[in-house]
């Protein structure tokens, strides 16, 4: 696919009145320079993911949240309650009311709301995004970023063409121990890397879940906007009072399976230690069949990158002529010990250096910058993902070319790299 088509350009009108006489209009761009000029948030998707986020943003002198919205009536009014409470305790002697919202178009016709945050299911990020960027809006949105090759690549055009602000919520950038195994990595203080191992869960699944009575707190047909219909599964969504992580992501339909929600992170650490922010592996060969594991990976300079269970779970291994170093959220190690302890020189190669992933987001609204994940960078280590899944489903080797976006020779593998919505579902024409 090339990088300047788009996935469609049929107008995305939706199933409810006020979804289909929604129009998008551009908003001023946002030109706050100093000091604690509020930044305006909107949060689009409020279940457990969110809680976290408006923790973290909340935490940034500037925003102010001032909208949300879900589908989910009871996980709406919990966040709601939560982001008011902050507020208030934010903002003394200022009223900075939350608005709730079940269509997130109302929410996007705002022209008080600055940028939006979305921690929805991946099946709706790329929709949503597109919207925002079109309405005006800066974005973070959580990772995987993208559900298709196609709709990545969606994003970083609508973020290009009106101008948006976009960080992927890859916040593992903003750690100092996986920026610091990247430096080292790029660096070469682990002399010519030959090979890197990652350790994530299994590739995607079909889903197999056997359908319940939909509760009246939820509006499952919006729930499943532009995917394939299936009724209501508890696994998919459930309830307020759980706090694990819903199985969506786990799912065809929905998510990409652990290959995406941790390979976002630990593949995404790999591409950066090996200088491919805006490339990737040009041969996918996976394992026997039915295998889960086992996918190797190879980029035109050589290295090899494999899914593989090298000993440490959701961890990341640098494989060089002079030694090995490993990262995850719990370590950072080496072989020879001290590879770790160096101090990197003021004449390397040094990466972006942020310290908070939401900060950094905000810094770059207000400079009108690319933050430390910006849209292509999500786009690049959400397709090597969404690539994996296409690998483990055909279960034969595949030739990639990451400029243009297409694999080599391949119609089949090609047509996997979108996907079919679902009745007048699609994206807007931008």
């Amino acid at each position: 696919m090339d990088s300047k088509n788009k996935i469609s350009r049929r107008t995305f009108v939706g199933t409810t009145a006020s979804a289909a006489a929604f129009t998008v209009i551009p908003a001023v761009t946002f030109a706050a320079n100093v000091g604690t000029e509020k930044i305006r948030l909107g949060y689009i998707g409020t279940g457990i993911q969110s809680h976290g986020l408006l923790k973290n943003l909340s935490k940034c002198p500037e925003t102010v949240v001032i909208a949300c919205c879900d589908v989910v009536s009871t996980k709406l009014e919990k966040f709601k309650g939560e982001a008011q409470q902050l507020n208030d305790a934010k903002w003394k002697g200022e009223k900075h009311e939350v608005t709730g919202y079940k269509n997130y178009r109302e929410l996007l016709e705002r022209k008080d709301i600055d940028a939006v945050v979305i921690a929805t299911p991946d099946h709706w990020h790329a929709q949503v995004a597109v919207d925002a960027a079109k309405a005006g809006k800066d974005i973070y949105c959580e990772k995987p970023m993208a559900l298709t090759v196609a709709e990545g690549r969606a994003m970083v055009n609508a973020t290009r063409k009106y101008k948006r602000v976009f960080q992927t919520g890859n916040m593992q950038r903003s750690w100092r121990n996986f920026r610091h195994a990247a430096e080292l990595v790029l660096n070469g203080y682990i002399g010519e890397i030959k090979e890197v191992n990652v350790c994530v869960g299994p590739p995607v699944k079909a889903l197999d879940l056997p359908s319940v009575p939909t509760p009246s707190t939820v509006d499952w047909n919006m729930w499943v906007g532009p995917s394939f219909y299936r009724d209501y599964s508890p696994v998919l969504s459930p309830p307020v009072e759980d706090t694990h992580f819903p199985s969506w992501r786990n799912y065809r339909e929905f998510g990409g399976g652990m290959i995406t929600d941790w390979g976002a992170h630990m593949f995404d650490i790999a591409q950066w230690g090996l200088g491919m922010d805006e490339s990737g592996p040009v041969e996918f060969n996976p394992p026997t069949e039915h295998a889960v594991i086992g996918l190797q990976m190879k980029y035109k300079n050589g290295v090899i990158l494999n899914h593989a269970n090298w000993g440490e779970s959701n961890a990341v291994q640098f494989i060089g002529t002079k030694g090995i170093i490993e990262v995850s959220r719990g370590f950072l190690r080496s072989d020879p010990a001290t590879i770790v302890e160096t101090e990197i020189k003021s004449t390397d190669k040094r990466l972006y250096k942020s310290d908070d992933h939401y900060q950094d987001w905000i810094n770059a609204i207000k400079k009108r910058t690319r933050p430390i994940s910006d849209v292509e960078t999500g786009h690049r280590t959400a397709s090597l993902c969404n690539i994996a899944n296409i690998a483990y489903e055909l279960q034969r080797p595949l030739k990639w070319n990451p400029k243009k976006e297409h694999f080599i020779d391949d119609a089949a593998a090609d047509r996997m790299l979108s996907r079919t919505y679902r009745g007048k579902w699609n994206f807007l024409d931008f």
